[in-house]
């Protein structure tokens, strides 16, 4: 089959599997030039297909030679159908994770289930006996709550009135004024935490305990986003915000529950980065093209697996196990956004904000390169991969 991208409405509906094998090869190519450091051994990712999650197991394979096991909820690929990008990233980690010598399992199933819990907490023994980091890096619109069977649905929207700003087209490059209603009812927020909180991490950290598969002095780690004033409304002060307010508050709760072990939990308030979830909010394209661009100019831009890798090898891990010696903010989180808003970074952001449109966004913003990160994490836009060429969409092996 020959596959060539499918987008539509700043959505790329399929992925190209030598791509994505091909991504993957790179970001493992990127840690392991920076060599081996001294950190955990044994990791469990939750939420391990895409952007950071991807890119921590990564980081913490390749960096600091750890065996791991993924969870992820990934539409696999048939010979007549291609897969999500999300599964041929998986398949590649495992395959390449393998040929180092690493043990590596993928589960592709629920991660908000009991179930899977069950299952994950079964093949941990089996392949690991413990873990030493558990890493939390969920990100989906719907969560079916375990103990009520209740569906609950996210919903992004600012809190209070509407949201306008400008926004642009990826696909036309255009820059006009999009708007976003405000909630309707506090059910909405209600929601939005259920699904995107930290109630879920929590109950893993209980399950993970109570089977006794948390080595002693365990970590884990979630992310987060702050983003920049002009985000605010719609993300930070709106019913993500909530969602992450919820998220980072569940740290005191993790820390009483991890004590006994001398354990330790960490939010990690990332950069903005696009992915494919971050295409689709409005605002939020056009300012990474224009993030990327002053960052780019200044030298301190950096892509998920560059973020990650200073992440596990300098700040959790550069001065001890993870449990302690890291520096946070006042709130006790790590800023791993520190370089994008830097008050030089911002001030330039927001002077390009004011004056972009569609006649001048090129060269205000970084649109070939934002475009370019969007095409490569679903596999296309490569100059090493023959688009035309016919290929075998259930996965290319390794060599």
């Amino acid at each position: 089959m020959v596959i060539k991208p499918m987008i539509r409405n700043n959505i790329c509906m399929n992925a190209h599997p030598l791509g994505c094998f091909k991504d993957v090869e790179d970001q493992i190519a990127l840690v392991s030039k920076h060599g081996r450091w001294k950190g955990p051994k044994r990791a469990l990712i939750i939420g391990s297909s895409t952007g950071y999650g991807l890119a921590s197991r990564i980081a913490l394979a390749f960096g600091a030679g750890a065996d791991s096991i993924g969870v992820s909820y990934e539409k696999e690929a048939s010979e007549k159908k291609p897969g999500t990008m999300g599964w041929y990233n998986v398949e590649s980690f495992n395959q390449l994770a393998k040929k180092a010598g690493l043990k590596s399992e993928n589960i592709n199933a629920d991660a908000f289930s009991d179930e899977t819990r069950m299952q994950v907490i079964e093949r941990i023994k089996a392949l690991l006996g413990t873990v030493d980091v558990v890493v939390y890096s969920l990100a989906s619109p719907v969560r079916t709550d375990p103990a009520t069977g209740i569906q609950y649905r996210s919903v992004l929207k600012p809190i209070g009135q509407t949201y306008s700003a400008k926004t642009f087209n990826t696909s036309t490059h255009e820059v006009s004024i999009a708007s976003i209603d405000p909630i309707t009812s506090q059910e909405e927020i209600d929601n939005t935490v259920k699904v995107m909180g930290g109630e879920d991490w929590i109950l893993w950290i209980k399950a993970l305990l109570a089977a006794g598969v948390l080595a002693p002095n365990a970590v884990t780690v979630a992310y987060s986003y702050i983003g920049p004033e002009v985000t605010h409304p719609v993300y930070l002060n709106g019913t993500i915000g909530k969602a992450k307010a919820h998220l980072e508050a569940s740290v005191k709760d993790i820390d009483q529950l991890l004590a006994p072990i001398g354990g330790k939990s960490w939010v990690s308030e990332n950069k903005g980065l696009v992915t494919r979830a971050s295409a689709v909010i409005p605002v939020v394209p056009l300012y990474f093209a224009l993030l990327y661009k002053v960052m780019k100019e200044k030298g301190t831009h950096e892509n998920c697996i560059q973020q990650m890798d200073r992440l596990y090898r300098v700040k959790l891990y550069g001065k001890g196990n993870g449990t302690s010696g890291i520096v946070t903010d006042s709130e006790g989180r790590i800023r791993m956004d520190d370089w994008e808003l830097d008050p030089a970074v911002q001030v330039e952001v927001a002077k390009r904000w004011d004056l972009v449109n569609t006649e001048n966004v090129a060269q205000l913003a970084d649109i070939e390169g934002t475009n370019q990160d969007f095409l490569t994490i679903h596999g296309f836009g490569r100059a090493d991969v023959d688009y035309d060429e016919e290929i075998n969409t259930l996965f290319p092996k390794v060599k």
